[in-house]
């Protein structure tokens, strides 16, 4: 069956890319339990993880593929301090994540496309503050306070610095901006810990899809829930669940049956390995997927907080 590099097709043969980094930083498709979690100020954590993702993850969503699949593997440095804003908990996160990638599709006559991508994805940046349930306090102080319900909202960035070729059709950068304002509320029982979260994707356009194309994407809305167990050591563990829709295309005015519709469900394990260290480990699938997304992911992060 013979080959040919499928990051150089055609323009007959449509797709972008949609690179969804998942637990280390989030595009669209995160899965982030304790988000909104009730931490004492002036906390910096330093992360580094791994994620690993195989199956249809790169689709364009005005043209999927269905026969399009992707093995990634992704890695990401994570930075977070957390401080008091007007007497609130506030944190900010900023996400670099490099990617390592490989793609193959089989076509309607037989031939097998392939090719690869390697660079710097887009970076995020999230700043949340905690309205309600979470006053800012200092180790001292946090050590006595016993976490009841928060409700906080946060503003996700993604900032287009991610590798990006005009003339081709899968890209690791999108060449755009995209911001998501969010609400998280977080409730404490006993040794158990449940969040939901709700929002909205909304994305500039990218005027230089293929060139000379401007290709526009509606608002994605996005709901997570998680319900984590604590254990006496600070070991933990929780299921995962997301559930993500909207998103139509539309290039150069015109729009296709783009909408996504995609469920997906996982489970997280967090162990502490030393003093402010921990590794935590994430799985998740597709549960449900109307266009393309379906892809499981393993992830692996190691994190260090200080003071």
């Amino acid at each position: 069956m013979p080959k040919k590099t499928l990051f150089i097709l055609p323009q007959k043969h449509h797709f972008m890319t949609m690179f969804l980094f998942i637990t280390i930083t989030a595009f669209s498709q995160d899965l982030e339990p304790r988000v909104y979690a009730n931490v004492a100020k002036n906390l910096n954590v330093i992360a580094v993880g791994y994620v690993f993702m195989d199956g249809n993850v790169l689709t364009d969503p005005a043209l999927p593929i269905k026969d399009f699949t992707i093995q990634s593997h992704n890695v990401a440095a994570n930075y977070i301090r957390t401080f008091g804003l007007y007497n609130k908990l506030a944190r900010i996160q900023v996400s670099l994540p490099y990617s390592f990638m490989d793609g193959s599709l089989t076509s309607t006559n037989g031939d097998v496309l392939t090719g690869s991508r390697t660079g710097f994805a887009d970076m995020k940046v999230r700043f949340g503050i905690n309205l309600l349930g979470s006053p800012a306090l200092d180790k001292s102080e946090f050590r006595n306070f016993e976490q009841k319900t928060i409700l906080g909202v946060s503003l996700v960035t993604s900032i287009p610095t991610g590798k990006y070729y005009d003339d081709k059709q899968v890209n690791i950068g999108t060449n755009r901006w995209g911001f998501k304002p969010e609400i998280g509320v977080s409730k404490r029982f006993a040794h158990l810990y449940a969040e939901a979260y709700g929002g909205i994707w909304f994305y500039t356009n990218n005027n230089d899809y293929l060139k000379s194309k401007k290709l526009e994407q509606k608002a994605t809305y996005s709901l997570q829930a998680h319900a984590s167990y604590y254990f006496k050591n600070n070991m933990w563990i929780g299921f995962n669940t997301n559930w993500f829709f909207g998103g139509k295309t539309v290039i150069d005015g015109v729009s296709d049956d783009s909408q996504i519709d995609n469920w997906r469900v996982g489970g997280t394990f967090s162990t502490p390995v030393g003093k402010g260290q921990s590794v935590k480990f994430q799985y998740h699938v597709g549960a449900y997927t109307n266009n393309g997304l379906n892809y499981y992911a393993l992830s692996v992060a190691y994190q260090y907080s200080f003071f």
